[in-house]
Order: structure tokens, then C-alpha cells, then sequence
């Protein structure tokens, strides 16, 4: 590496989406940065590749609607604010209706590439085993949901909090050419277009009750992995597995990710299917397309056995079949103060799914805001917080004072993860939601549309205010 910089160091430990978004940001304000990964060392049991920024679970950043859905809004945000992780995702989508999905390859390859040239950033492979050394006055820790134990271990020692943990479940992924589109179609739901889509961007496979009802049992019924020493470590809601939703009612699956609604089968029109599973491209090429929404821990055999009963997935070849793996995430209320720092310990940050956000967008948008507090900080400027009405503050306000209050123990913190949701942004000024002109009744949906229609603007010309008093 070719410094060009006066000012020592920020070292970064971790290379996934948060830990390559914060050294990027930091090389942008003119710091050199050590991004320390451990794979190419050690490896995880989800990571296929010691690329930077690897997707492990699903290959979709969920919706880019910036006008009326948080996602697209903390999308819109991140481009604002210059992140290499957006960049990477908008060169390397896919197809995927309203959503902006990425091939993971050309992705995660994209972001090595941009932090391999980048001559303010060294990349060294090695395990940080314990809390990075005092003469590294200033670091971040964004290890992610696979923080080595050691590593762990030591947060919990320097903190005096047990880290909190929670399962994340991988869904399969299909060869497309083993699919029998005879059976199934192609269309998104209620023919919606999205950033390179055509309306017709998933394949929809169609079930019969009877079909359903037997698919439900198998889940069910199927051979699981045990818990073992991690009995009883709450799931996140957002990632349940296929099988505990089935658990949780016969219908439940038919109002989640296997809803029929605003799909039509092309090859019986006249016939509603009952339930649908739903397959998302996963590459580039459109060879690979992974089973929206069935994150699952049950175990191989068993899973080749029950998606086989699938209409349409009777001859699947898997790619990958589903998994699980640990995620651990710190008492980031507790713990933090506004600017991400470990109040035990000035000059240490945390970013990305460690803090307790949860997504791709929003683990990599934790980074973006740690990199850039730490550049100030090293550069000896006051450090600015985004507004509470963007994205980034909500998210941020959510990491570093959201919590419920116990009605059994009064005053005690409950954190839980959180994916970016309008339910995190403060509420609208009174009087700012008024009926648009021509419209008669104006009450329920239509009225939510346009609340969030206004929160979203509200957020991105705060944003773009922000970024621009920063710089």
C-alpha cells in the first residue's frame, strides 16, 4: 500500500458488508485504514469464499422503492452518502420485481476488487482473537452474526454483559434448468415491475389444498438439527425457519411467504392455486434461483425429501441446501453511546449486525456511519449525528437507545434486532398528511400510503442536508 496520509491508522476488524463499507468511508476522508479478516486464516461455517462483503444468506437488498418503503429509503441514503456497497449492488443486480437483488459472486468480487485498490487500505488476513490493542486508539468491530468465540469472549470480559444470541437460517438455492416449468410460471407478484425486472421475475410454483396440507405435515414432521447447547436461543422474526412458522399454524404459511395473492398460474388461469412458493433469481446468468422465505434447519436429507413435494420442484437439483448458524449481537443500548463507541472504552466502535441491526442495507449503512465518525474523530472535527427523521437516525436511535421496557422488572432493557422500518422514525409534524385533490375517501391504505410517501421525502432531503453540513 502507497499511503498518501499524515494521520496514523483506524484499524477495522471484520471485511463483511459493515466492516468494507467503514473502511471505505474512512479512506474517502482522506485516513488510512488496516482491515483485518480472518478468512483466507480461519473460515466460518456459512462463508463459501474468503472474498470481502460475502452474502451467506438470501441475494436480495428487499425493496428499492425510495418514495414510500424504509429499505429504499435507506438505499437512497447510502448512494447519497457515497457506499461502496450500493455501488457494488446496482453494478452486479439481478432481476427481482420491486426488490434489488444482486448476483452474490459479482458482488461480494466487486467490493474485494474496490478495497484491494484502494491505496489508504490494507487488507491482512489474520484472527483478531481479543479487543484490538491499546496502541490501536482507534478501531471498529464489525465482526458481523459470526464473531469468532475468542473474540466474543473478550467483549463480554471487557463489557461485563453476556452477548446476547440468535439462530439465522439459510434458505436453499435450485439449478434452474431442474425446474418443470410446465407446472410452475413466471411472474412477480401482481406483475410488478422493480430496478431491472420485466414483472415477471420470480418463479411461482402452485399448490392444491390437499397438496398443501401434506407439505405442511412434512415440514413439520421432518428431521431437524438439534439445538443442543443453544436450546432455548431466540429466533429473529425476519428470518424465521420454514418449519417453526408451519408450527406456528396451518395457515400461517399461506398469509407468509407462501401467499397467493396478486399471482395468477399462466398455464391454469381459471383455477387459483391455494398456496405458492416463490423462487428469486440468484445470479447473473439466471442459472441459480433460491426458494424465497424458506430459511430452514432441517436437516439435508430431509429437506431434498420435502421441497421434492413441491409442484414443479418434484426433479430439483440443489445448489445449496438450506442451514443455520449462530448470530450474536452486543446490549448495544446498554453498551454504546450516540456515535457507536463502547462507553467502557473511548476510540472503540462497533458496527453492523454485532450492534443488534439486522440486513444487509442496514449492517452496511451501521458501517457507513461508523466509518464516518471515526474519520472525524481522527481528523479532530466535531462529530455529526444524522437527523433522527433519515434512515441512518432511525436506525442508529434504535442501535443506541431502543429497547422495551420489562412490565415485570421496571427499568430493565430488552433489546432485540431490528430490520430499517417506519415504525423507527419520529412522526409526522400535525396536519402535514392531507387529502390529495380528487380523492374521495381518504382513510386506511390510501392514508398510510401517503404518510409514508411524506416520511420518506422528509428523510431524504434531511439526509442530503446532513451529508451536505458534513462535508
Amino acid at each position: 500500500m502507497t499511503q498518501t496520509s499524515t494521520y496514523s491508522p483506524i484499524h477495522i476488524v471484520g471485511g463483511g458488508l459493515a466492516g468494507s463499507e467503514a473502511a471505505w468511508q474512512i479512506a474517502k476522508a482522506g485516513i488510512p485504514v488496516i482491515l483485518h479478516e480472518m478468512r483466507g486464516v480461519r473460515g466460518t461455517d456459512a462463508h463459501k469464499t474468503d472474498d470481502l462483503a460475502e452474502l451467506v444468506c438470501s441475494n436480495s437488498f428487499r425493496s428499492d422503492d425510495a418514495t414510500s418503503n424504509a429499505v429504499g429509503v435507506l438505499h437512497a441514503e447510502m448512494r447519497l452518502a457515497g457506499s461502496l456497497i450500493m455501488a457494488a449492488a446496482d453494478r452486479n443486480q439481478v432481476p427481482a420485481g420491486g426488490a434489488l437483488a444482486v448476483d452474490r459472486d459479482g458482488f461480494s468480487q466487486a467490493v474485494t476488487k474496490a478495497i484491494a485498490e484502494n491505496p489508504l487500505i490494507t487488507v491482512i488476513r489474520e484472527e483478531v482473537a481479543g479487543l484490538p490493542p491499546a496502541e490501536w486508539d482507534q478501531a471498529i468491530i464489525a465482526t458481523g452474526p459470526l464473531t469468532a468465540p475468542e473474540l466474543a469472549d473478550a467483549i463480554c470480559a471487557e463489557t461485563g454483559a453476556d452477548a446476547l444470541a440468535f439462530f439465522d437460517a439459510i434458505a436453499p438455492i435450485v439449478h434452474t434448468d431442474s425446474i418443470d416449468m410446465d407446472i410452475c410460471w413466471f411472474q412477480s407478484r401482481y406483475d410488478k415491475v422493480g430496478p431491472g425486472g420485466t414483472g415477471k421475475d420470480y418463479i411461482n410454483c402452485p399448490m392444491d389444498e390437499d397438496q398443501y396440507n401434506a407439505f405442511v405435515d412434512a415440514l413439520i414432521g421432518g428431521d431437524k438439527t438439534g439445538f443442543k447447547e443453544w436450546e432455548g436461543t431466540p429466533y429473529f422474526d425476519g428470518c424465521l425457519p420454514i418449519e417453526i412458522m408451519a408450527e406456528r399454524g396451518r395457515e400461517t404459511l399461506r398469509h407468509g411467504p407462501m401467499k397467493p395473492m396478486g399471482l395468477t398460474n399462466a398455464h391454469n388461469p381459471i383455477v387459483k392455486a391455494y398456496a405458492v412458493v416463490q423462487l428469486r433469481q440468484d445470479n447473473a446468468l439466471g442459472t441459480l434461483y433460491n426458494m424465497v422465505g424458506f430459511q430452514t434447519k432441517l436437516k439435508y436429507g430431509a429437506q431434498a425429501e420435502v421441497f421434492r413435494m413441491i409442484p414443479g420442484l418434484q426433479n430439483a437439483e440443489f445448489a445449496r441446501l438450506g442451514g443455520l448458524h449462530r448470530n450474536t449481537y452486543i446490549n448495544s443500548p446498554t453498551l454504546l453511546d450516540p456515535s457507536l463507541t463502547l462507553k467502557s472504552r473511548p476510540g472503540l466502535r462497533f458496527a453492523g449486525q454485532i450492534t443488534g441491526c439486522e440486513g444487509y442495507v442496514e449492517s452496511a449503512s451501521i458501517g457507513l456511519l461508523a466509518g464516518r465518525f471515526a474519520a472525524a474523530e481522527r481528523r479532530g472535527e466535531a462529530l455529526s449525528l444524522p437527523p433522527a427523521t433519515t434512515a441512518f437516525g432511525a436506525l442508529l436511535n434504535h442501535i443506541t437507545g431502543g429497547h422495551i421496557v420489562s412490565d415485570d422488572e421496571p427499568g430493565k432493557r430488552s433489546f432485540q434486532p431490528m430490520n430499517i422500518n417506519f415504525g423507527l422514525f419520529p412522526l409526522l409534524e400535525p396536519g402535514a398528511i392531507v387529502k390529495p385533490d380528487g380523492v374521495k375517501r381518504f382513510r386506511g391504505k390510501d392514508k398510510t400510503i401517503v404518510k409514508k410517501q411524506l416520511v420518506a421525502a422528509r428523510a431524504l432531503e434531511d439526509c442530503a442536508a446532513w451529508l451536505a453540513a458534513s462535508a
